[in-house]
């Protein structure tokens, strides 16, 4: 069973997340945004040892620290799925756009297909593609714990956002409907931003992909 907690970074609140295998303390850290000193210690204090850093899509708020963190701990980086590769290769861009110090350059070591399995101590991550609100986004998630990390996917009572460079609702309402919520109802995810919320309450209530919904 992972062990797992998320820390809102930047200005933007989104929230990075720590999986931690307690047999092991080995773990993972998925998206983080930004403030890469506050994060090292975020680590330090949950006795936590690093082998990866993950990463959901390419957006400047879940990847400003990867290159920075990866240095830190020597530690690869993967994904997010290669056709997120555009976004990462314009991250001064999108530094510059919001007024942000440049992010540490990085180079992703393997880039994330799905089907795809991450082992994190003695547990497993699959990986789902689910494009939408980038073409390359994923999501991470573990069976044994009912758990996923989702993103900018899904959200409590929302959804990610499309209209960002190759947006795509159509894909986003596919990848909802089709692979997270095939996931169970009793599966809790962690969102890109924001509190927690389990795949069968946006299935029951959420305004854009509730069942019934066109």
């Amino acid at each position: 069973m992972l062990e797992f907690a998320f820390l809102p970074v930047t200005p933007f609140q989104q929230n990075c997340t720590l999986l931690r295998c307690p047999e092991t303390r080995q773990a993972v850290l998925i998206d983080p945004g930004g403030e890469a000193e506050r994060l090292a210690a975020w680590i330090a204090r949950g006795e936590a040892e690093p082998t990866a850093i993950l990463l959901t899509h390419g957006h400047l708020d879940h990847v400003g620290a990867a290159g920075a963190l990866a240095q830190r701990f020597e530690i690869p980086i993967f994904g997010p799925h290669r056709d997120d590769q555009f976004l990462l290769e314009a991250l001064p861009e999108q530094s510059a756009l919001f007024g942000l110090p440049p992010a540490v350059p990085f180079q992703v070591d393997r880039w994330l297909e799905a089907g795809d399995r991450i082992p994190v101590g003695n547990a497993i991550l699959e990986v789902l593609h689910c494009p939408g609100h980038t073409p390359g986004h994923v999501v991470f998630f573990s069976a044994a714990d009912a758990l996923a990390q989702v993103g900018d996917l899904l959200f409590r009572g929302s959804i990610g956002r499309t209209d960002f460079p190759r947006g795509d609702l159509a894909q986003l309402l596919t990848s909802i409907r089709t692979r997270l919520f095939a996931l169970g109802d009793a599966v809790r995810f962690i969102p890109g931003h924001g509190p927690m919320s389990t795949l069968g309450a946006e299935r029951r209530d959420n305004p854009y992909v509730a069942d019934g919904m066109p």
